[in-house]
This record gives C-alpha cells, sequence and structure tokens, in this order.
C-alpha cells in the first residue's frame, strides 16, 4: 500500500468502528500496531482478541509489518490509546474497509498534488477537500470520479470550497480513468400499414426520447437499423443501474407506443462483451 500520511478526521476513532492498522510489535500476551488513518496512534490487541479458535502461537495470526483490519473495543481518551479486536471482523467487513481505504490512499495522492500546486498545506487538503467527499459519497476516490463525470457540481455538491474545483477537475482527469459499461439490444417492428416507416419511426422515437428523459445526460443512446425489420439500440453509461432502469422504462413506452400505433413489437438483450 500507499505510505501517504492520512491526516485523521477525529483525533480518535469510536467504540465500535473499524479501523486499518499495522503490525508493529508481536508478543506472547498480544500485539501493537499503529493505526494507519489516525496518525499512526498506538492500539493494543490483546492476545484474546486474536482469533476466534485456540491458537499456540499468536504470529500464526499476525505478524509485524501485516496490515489489518481491527474493531475499536476501548478508547482511553485521556491517555490517548485504543484497544482492538481482530477477531471480531467479518471477512466481508474486512474486504470492504481494506478497499475503502485503498480508495482513500488513491485519492489523497491526487488531493495532495493539487494542494501543493494552489499553495495549500495538507491540513487544509483533508478538512476542506478528501473528508468533505467521504461524508458526502461514501470514499473521496467516488466524489473525484463524479467530478471526472459530471464536472464542478459534483464537487460543489460535496462542499468542496471554489478555488479547489478547476485544479481537482484537471488533475483527477489526468490520473482517473472511468470504466463505460453497454448495453444493447434488437428491436423488431413490423406493420402492414401504408404509412408503416412513420410508424415504426415514431415507436423508435419514443424509446429514444424515453431513455433521454430517465437518463438524462448520464447516458449515451444510439438507435440505428441493422436491416428491416430490425433496429438496434446501443445505450452507454458509467452509471449501469441508471442505464438498466432507463431501458426497462424506454421498453415500457416503447411498447405502448407500438401497441397504439398498430405495430408488432419484440425486444431481444445482446450479450456485450
Amino acid at each position: 500500500m500507499s505510505s501517504v500520511e492520512i491526516k485523521p478526521k477525529k483525533p480518535l476513532p469510536d467504540v465500535g468502528e473499524l479501523v486499518v492498522g499495522t503490525v508493529k510489535e508481536v508478543y506472547d500476551f498480544g500485539a501493537y500496531l499503529s493505526l494507519d488513518e489516525y496518525g499512526g496512534i498506538r492500539a493494543f490487541l490483546p492476545w484474546s482478541e486474536v482469533a476466534t479458535r485456540m491458537v499456540r502461537n499468536i504470529r500464526y495470526v499476525v505478524k509485524e509489518g501485516q496490515k489489518v483490519v481491527v474493531k475499536v473495543i476501548r478508547v482511553y481518551r485521556a491517555r490517548g490509546q485504543v484497544d482492538v479486536s481482530l477477531k471480531r471482523v467479518t471477512d466481508p467487513e474486512r474486504r470492504k474497509k481494506m478497499m475503502w481505504w485503498k480508495r482513500v490512499l488513491k485519492a489523497a495522492t491526487i488531493i495532495k498534488m493539487v494542494a501543493e500546486r494552489i499553495g495549500k498545506s495538507d491540513d487544509e487538503a483533508f478538512r476542506e477537500v478528501l473528508w468533505r467527499l467521504d461524508d458526502h459519497y461514501g470514499d473521496p476516490l467516488t466524489g473525484l470520479e463524479k467530478a471526472v463525470i459530471y464536472g464542478e457540481r459534483a464537487l460543489k455538491e460535496a462542499r468542496v470550497p471554489e478555488d479547489w474545483i478547476k485544479p481537482l477537475i484537471e488533475e483527477a482527469k489526468s490520473r482517473i480513468k472511468i470504466k463505460q459499461v453497454k448495453i444493447s439490444g434488437i428491436f423488431t417492428l413490423t406493420t402492414m400499414a401504408g404509412d408503416g416507416v412513420k410508424r415504426i419511426r415514431s415507436v423508435l422515437e419514443t424509446i429514444k426520447a424515453a431513455v433521454e428523459k430517465y437518463g438524462g445526460d448520464q447516458i449515451k443512446v444510439r438507435i440505428y437499423s441493422v436491416g428491416s425489420p430490425k433496429y438496434r439500440i446501443d445505450l452507454q453509461s458509467h452509471e449501469y443501474k441508471i442505464m438498466e432502469r432507463a431501458l426497462a422504462r424506454a421498453l415500457d413506452e416503447g411498447r405502448r407506443a407500438a401497441k397504439d400505433l398498430g405495430v408488432t413489437f419484440a425486444f431481444e438483450r445482446l450479450k456485450n462483451v
């Protein structure tokens, strides 16, 4: 993992909180950790909190230099000390927390580079940007990804100060690659009416308008003929759930329009590779 120093959001964690730590010292009675997201404060992991099963040697479970996710079980605020548990953390909790931590580190690297460029301190970088993005989006990298896609409004919604916004977007665009997903399908539309071409065009326009209505600027849509009576739709977006929802609404409206116009309607979803 990165060695980026993280300025904590608060001086000490709360009881029950999951934290990332680095094992520093291991003894028969327990281990001492430094809490990565709390400025390296010292935490004690008692032997009884290492594993749910009996282990003959604590070093079978933890070793110096190991990154672990632990749960805070006691906080001594007057002394600035913390006791933690390893055995009370489930595998899903561990994976989720570690993923969050990796995303915090990546976001912190980008934000600190911008801070240096615009003459801000590390404390200002974390207080004014990183933790505000984390509070608003669940992790700060998500906030930067949203800024790459949607621009200034994504940062303003998280109350990031104005003087950060343009340089943050520039740096994020150069360092974050946003993955897009695609949905495709084939419509089969037929009618025996004399103005059948016009009716089919009206159905396709209804579908396209519905995608744009429910997906807004988050979805790119293209509908084109692949040989009458078949027409292909391609949807592309960074937001898979929004795209699925917009397509479902568009299919409903397309079917209604086709029924009203006497057009037979069929849709086949294609597998996107």
